[in-house]
């Protein structure tokens, strides 16, 4: 069971990037996804959110409006685009997967509610 996190790297502020998670050995569909961020020295925080069986999708309020999850459960991976990036958008970006139910309804939001993690893709938003 493995969550790859891909297509980070260096784009400058008002631009744009598309990440990737793609699962192997277990089908997304029945998975509820995260997509957290950790700048140096700071906590790991949530960024957005995307259900399993609805597609419901949340945001931080810090990436309104300018971040886009979605799903492709014929390709097995979750999309995370960003647009009209800025520099505090530079960070590690994880997705998380939960097949686990959850007495919160906001339970999305905390890291420690999530089973699987990717490793990791850097951001970095620089001109």
């Amino acid at each position: 069971v493995q969550l790859q996190a891909s297509g980070g790297g260096l784009v400058q502020p008002g631009g744009s990037l598309r990440l990737s998670c793609a699962a192997s050995g277990f089908t997304l569909d029945y998975y509820a996804i995260g997509w957290f961020r950790q700048a140096p020295g700071k906590e790991r925080e949530w960024v957005s959110f995307i259900s399993s069986r609805e597609g419901n999708t949340y945001y931080a309020d810090f990436v309104k409006g300018r971040f886009t999850i979605s799903r492709d459960n014929a390709q097995n991976t979750v999309y995370l685009q960003m647009s009209n990036m800025k520099p505090e958008d530079t960070a590690v970006y994880y997705c998380a997967a939960s097949g686990s139910n959850h007495a919160k309804s906001t339970w999305y939001k905390d890291k420690y509610e999530y089973d699987y993690w990717g490793q990791g893709t850097q951001v970095t938003v620089s001109s």
